[in-house]
């Protein structure tokens, strides 16, 4: 499934509910090269005097004049790359920009909306949505169809140190996860964390496993040993969908041995990955970083893949 050229209403909401009324703009159409695929969308919103904005539909200078009209801009709108932007790309694109104030009224599904009468291609599009649960973001005329984002999948990291905040900043830009930060106290975070983070400074951060849904992922990559096997321990209690813990293979034997003392079995243990991404990139935050989200990634695409062929049976 990918989520990347998905209308993410969760994401929206988030957003407006920050910051009041949200422009979004996706590439619709796309005639010969160009840097993003349809159904790649940004959002925008009002920042004081300027705007600020999440997302990227990509190409530099053709971003740059879509978030300045965002609040002005025609709902669609074309784009000669080259000759009009002056980008290398050569093709053109055609962007609907939209403004919203609430996402309550907005379907879970497939959005399709457009002047009527609906074009009997958003008809065929919807019977297909319901036939294999699959539909394709796409323009039809003047209407815009695309399937709505899955919900995020719960993703908790604990550590706010030099690979947890590597972490963080490589896998919140993802639509895949709902990410919770959790450390011993706000100080531990960074000044602006990025959006869409919860941040949950708690003293004892074990005692925090408890709020988190059973079906989350976790990461445990706090300054303590001591506390990354607590959390462990926790978590086995608590129940997961995914465990990994920074560390060395000494440390995981060490704290197998741990585990089982304290009434956990071989297979409950062995759950637990350690230790996290893919050794061979090396030991820098940013490669452990890479390593995790590439698992992430794949686990998730291998998780939806199974859900949708359980819908379809």
């Amino acid at each position: 499934m990918n989520r990347g050229v998905s209308f993410d209403k969760a994401e929206l909401a988030r957003t407006i509910a920050r910051h009041g009324r949200v422009a979004r703009i996706v590439v619709a159409k796309v005639e010969g090269s160009t840097p993003r695929e349809v159904g790649a969308a940004m959002l925008v919103w009002r920042d004081g005097d300027g705007i600020a904005q999440s997302g990227t539909i990509g190409g530099g200078t053709l971003e740059f004049e879509a978030a300045k009209a965002a609040f002005s801009a025609p709902r669609l709108t074309r784009h000669a790359l080259g000759p009009a932007l002056g980008q290398c790309c050569g093709g053109a694109v055609t962007l609907l920009t939209e403004r919203f104030d609430t996402v309550e009224d907005l379907p879970d599904d497939v959005f399709a909306r457009g002047p009527s009468p609906e074009p009997l291609g958003v008809r065929a599009a919807l019977r297909e949505r319901r036939r294999s649960g699959q539909v394709t973001a796409q323009l039809v005329g003047q209407w815009m169809v695309e399937p709505v984002a899955p919900a995020r999948a719960p993703l908790w990291i604990w550590g706010a140190g030099h690979v947890g905040r590597a972490l963080v900043h490589t896998l919140a830009p993802l639509p895949h996860f709902s990410i919770t930060w959790i450390d011993t106290a706000p100080e531990r975070f960074p000044h602006t964390p990025p959006q869409g983070v919860t941040l949950l400074p708690v003293p004892q951060p074990q005692n925090a496993m408890a709020l988190a849904p059973a079906g989350a992922a976790h990461l445990i990559v706090t300054y303590s040993h001591a506390l990354d096997l607590e959390l462990c321990h926790q978590a086995l209690a608590h129940g997961f969908m995914s465990c990994g813990v920074i560390g060395s293979a000494t440390k995981w034997a060490r704290f197998r041995s741990r585990l089982a003392a304290l009434g956990h079995s071989d297979a409950s243990i062995s759950r637990i990955c350690c230790p996290i991404g893919q050794p061979a990139l090396g030991k820098h935050p940013q490669a452990i970083a890479v390593g995790v989200a590439a698992q992430l990634l794949l686990d998730q695409e291998v998780k939806d893949s199974r859900t949708k062929t359980q819908e379809q049976r």
